[in-house]
């Protein structure tokens, strides 16, 4: 069933309420309540009923129940790393004895230089980065939003330039179910990588961003605010993980109970990928991977725990709940954001988006065209892989008749679907990125936003004007 443009209301409502009224789970909930009073013809107790039963269908994915379960796990690793001194140990090491890391800038780039590091998922990449980065950024007074940006530009921009992992499947099987021949798969997506501009600049921004401090608009203000007043986030805003993990004085700092359970974390993830993947990690289990990393990561640091004494078994117990109680809140607007992406792809709304645009389309501008629309689309959805996989098969097979630069179509394709993943305050890496840095979600948009449309202009002329030269 085609639903026109009340497939659009639900996502665009969402987004507009959440910069409106703050509240990322109040808009969640009506847009969802919208979605699935438009997808039962307009009963609102059908609708309400619908709404709920929506958010148990989104534990049938195996996908999102491993995320969701993961997330809580990675809270109560950080709060209990935080406990045990473990965070203290490390931070007089890299600022204290050592001075590995002496400023902002240094910290800035070694965030950038991690997310680099671990490319074999967005997602990994957020929890990962976020998490071993946070103290030293936190340490040395960095801005919340400026530690969240740099830890969302080299998650998923970076996976698609970098695409040595599960991604690569992923891609290539985009641009096969866009009629390309199976055999000239991997070259066009060879091809079309120096052709995404879009992540180009993400990344290597970001790099800029990093090393000249380059702070516009709502940034400069959060720069400021850190460095006048200590603040790191709006006052009252932000996660405050490290607030409530807080230790009591009598804990010494030790770099081991940072560095070992990270370590495990770090190589189960390798490990299980490479097992998974039969000897090739970077077509290994994904999500599996992830989930045994974190259950090896906080079983390690709770038997260091009790191994120094410092909690008996009961206790180590009761705080790794209220660890995961810190991601609590996290973890359930990750779930509502699942569910807005399930609602959304029921609606079929990219179908619709398609056919507005390509109504008007000239072949000359199919690039850029193709561009906008999968920024709009990712936006709207807040999925980049969603976005990739429903106009692949619109875009590149219009590119192939049009005899158009295919590579130069799969790059704009590719890159504005990664907008929305970056810049939609609805996408999971959005929400995973601000969850491990502290950083409150609209505060994170709104610093972010100025840089992502920079990179988005550039990107679009890029492809209006060599969508008439190549």
């Amino acid at each position: 069933m085609q639903y026109g443009f009340w497939s659009v209301v639900p996502p665009l409502l969402t987004i507009v309420l959440a910069l409106v009224t703050k509240n990322v789970f109040i808009s969640l909930f009506i847009g969802i309540f919208t979605g699935s009073m438009v997808l039962c013809g307009g009963s609102p107790l059908t609708g309400l009923n619908d709404t709920f039963y929506s958010f148990i269908h989104t534990f049938e994915s195996t996908g999102n129940t491993i995320t969701l379960i993961s997330f809580l796990l990675i809270g109560a690793l950080i709060y209990l790393i935080e406990k045990s001194g473990g965070v203290e140990g490390f931070t007089d090491v890299m600022l204290k004895k050592r001075a590995l890391i002496k400023s902002k800038r240094g910290a800035n780039i070694f965030t950038w230089l991690l997310g680099i590091i671990v490319f074999t998922s967005g997602s990994l990449s957020c929890m990962v980065t976020g998490s071993v980065s946070r103290p030293f950024n936190d340490a040395l007074k960095v801005p919340h939003e400026k530690s969240a940006f740099i830890v969302h530009a080299t998650s998923t921009p970076w996976c698609v330039l970098f695409p040595l992992s599960g991604w690569l499947a992923a891609l290539t099987g985009y641009i096969t179910s866009g009629g390309v021949p199976e055999n000239e798969a991997i070259s066009v997506l060879l091809r079309s990588i120096p052709l995404n501009f879009y992540c180009i600049l993400a990344v290597f921004g970001t790099f800029a961003v990093s090393l000249f401090g380059i702070n516009i608009g709502a940034m400069r203000k959060a720069e400021d605010r850190a460095e006048k007043t200590g603040e790191l986030d709006n006052p009252g805003r932000g996660s405050s993980i490290t607030e409530e993990a807080e230790t009591d004085g009598s804990t010494k700092p030790r770099l081991l109970n940072m560095l070992l359970p990270m370590g495990v974390l770090i190589a189960t993830i390798l490990a299980v990928l490479t097992i998974t993947g039969e000897g090739n990690p970077t077509q290994g289990a994904g999500h599996q991977s992830l989930l045994w990393g974190c259950i090896f990561a906080v079983l390690t640091i709770c038997i260091i725990c009790v191994v120094q004494k410092l909690f008996s078994v009961d206790e180590v117990i009761n705080e790794m709940f209220k660890g995961m109680g810190t991601m609590l809140s996290v973890a359930g607007v990750l779930l509502f954001g699942f569910t807005m992406g399930n609602l959304v792809s029921s609606l079929d709304t990219g179908t619709y988006l398609t056919s507005i645009f390509t109504s008007v389309l000239s072949p000359a501008l199919l690039p850029a065209l193709s561009f906008f629309l999968c920024m709009l689309l990712s936006f709207a959805t807040g999925t980049s892989m969603g976005t990739m996989a429903i106009m692949s098969v619109i875009c590149l097979p219009m590119a192939i008749s049009m005899d158009i630069n295919i590579p130069l179509v799969t790059g704009a394709v590719f890159g504005g679907s990664i907008f929305g993943d970056h810049a939609s305050p609805i996408s999971d890496t959005t929400i995973m990125s601000c969850a491990t840095t502290g950083c409150d979600i609209i505060d994170h948009i709104k610093t972010q936003m100025p840089y992502v449309l920079i990179f988005a202009v550039i990107s679009f002329a890029l492809y209006a004007v060599l969508g008439f030269a190549m």
